[in-house]
């Protein structure tokens, strides 16, 4: 796919991300955007992604040869109303939105079928805006593509290679596979997560005796609970539908537990998380997903003076950045008593190195 000019209308994570990245895979396109406020704008044009340093008006917009809609969804449909009356023929839309039934219902609405491409990274962060971006946010990530509407093949093939050349590996969907897979693998687990933490809270004894021993699995498990609650509320109104066909067949999965647990049948209780194991080993885990990835480690404490600032030294002489540690008490579900997390792939293997060549026991987690 040939570009020219390109368009941003958000320029967040993602937008940002995705911008620095086409400038990576042809230095010659010229980019521009349109964010919230005017400081993002002229960060962005101070690192020399995009070509102005202020606001444009819409009518600009609609001579690219592609625009990346990169806000929540519900603004995203705004701002395709508003661009529909300056779009040429020849101006190809996408977005980045984590629902894609509400805007493919938008496009349809507005009869713009024939030049619209759902998108969506499957990637993220635990930080935010365009001070964040990177175009290694896309590497090896799965970015599915939905062409509900779009009959132009070539059209869609020329966009999935576009984003394979940006490192992500494109998967075409329909919108309503989508909004199920994404729903299963990212949006109900928010909730799951939240109601956990929120069932813990709501039985917390005034000792704080929960808060104070809680570790390993329930950590491991509510940490997406720290997430944006303004953002998980406007996808569960978004994919609404999804989410409690999702909340249905989990109930299903829990009446399994429960008759299995309350009748005692120890063949169906090892079966139950037997066939959860194997699953959950079979996934490919090195890929980059929707979720914020860790990279932790876990390791033998020495009986000595001064051991976690040894270990931290020992670290830093290598110039490996410890970005959290920790001593974990309750060790009822993890080996070692040192929670170190590193701020990449390559700082873990290189820490986890390290330490082995000086008698510590690490320990990883799958």
């Amino acid at each position: 796919m040939k570009l020219k000019t390109v368009g941003f209308i958000g320029l967040g994570l993602i937008g940002g991300s995705i911008a620095k990245a086409l400038l990576n895979y042809d230095p010659s396109i010229q980019i521009y955007g349109h964010a919230f406020h005017k400081e993002t704008l002229e960060e962005a044009f101070h690192e020399g992604v995009i070509l102005n340093n202020d606001f444009l008006p819409l009518e600009k917009f609609g001579s690219f040869d592609l625009i990346f809609l990169c806000s929540p969804v519900k603004v995203n449909i705004h701002y395709l109303k508003e661009l529909k009356p300056y779009l040429n023929e020849n101006c190809l839309i996408t977005d980045v939105g984590s629902v894609k039934g509400d805007i493919h219902a938008a496009v349809n609405a507005l009869g713009l079928s024939h030049q619209f491409i759902g998108g969506h990274p499957m990637t993220g962060s635990e930080k935010i805006g365009f001070k964040n971006a990177s175009s290694d946010l896309l590497e090896n990530a799965y970015y599915i593509v939905t062409n509900d509407g779009c009959k132009d093949t070539t059209i869609i093939n020329e966009f999935c290679d576009l984003i394979q050349s940006l490192g992500s590996i494109p998967l075409q969907l329909s919108c309503k596979e989508h909004d199920f897979a994404t729903a299963a693998i990212s949006h109900f687990p928010h909730i799951m997560s939240a109601a956990l933490v929120n069932l813990v809270k709501d039985n917390e004894t005034k000792e704080q005796t929960l808060k104070t021993i809680a570790a390993g699995g329930f950590k491991d498990i509510t940490r997406i609970s720290s997430s944006s609650p303004i953002m998980w509320q406007n996808i569960c109104l978004e994919n609404k539908e999804e989410i409690l066909n999702l909340i249905e067949l989990y109930k299903i999965q829990l009446k399994d537990f429960e008759e299995a647990i309350r009748e005692g049948k120890e063949d169906k209780i090892l079966s139950l998380f037997s066939d959860a194991k194997d699953y959950r080993d079979s996934l490919p885990l090195k890929k980059t997903g929707v979720l914020p990835v860790t990279y932790e480690l876990y390791c033998d404490l020495k009986d000595e003076t001064g051991g976690i600032a040894k270990i931290a030294t020992l670290l830093a002489s290598k110039n490996l950045s410890i970005k959290n540690i920790g001593i974990v008490n309750n060790r009822e579900f993890e080996a070692g008593v040192l929670h170190i997390e590193m701020a990449s792939s390559e700082d873990l293997a290189l820490a986890k190195d390290l330490l082995q060549k000086n008698s510590y026991g690490v320990h990883t987690i799958d």
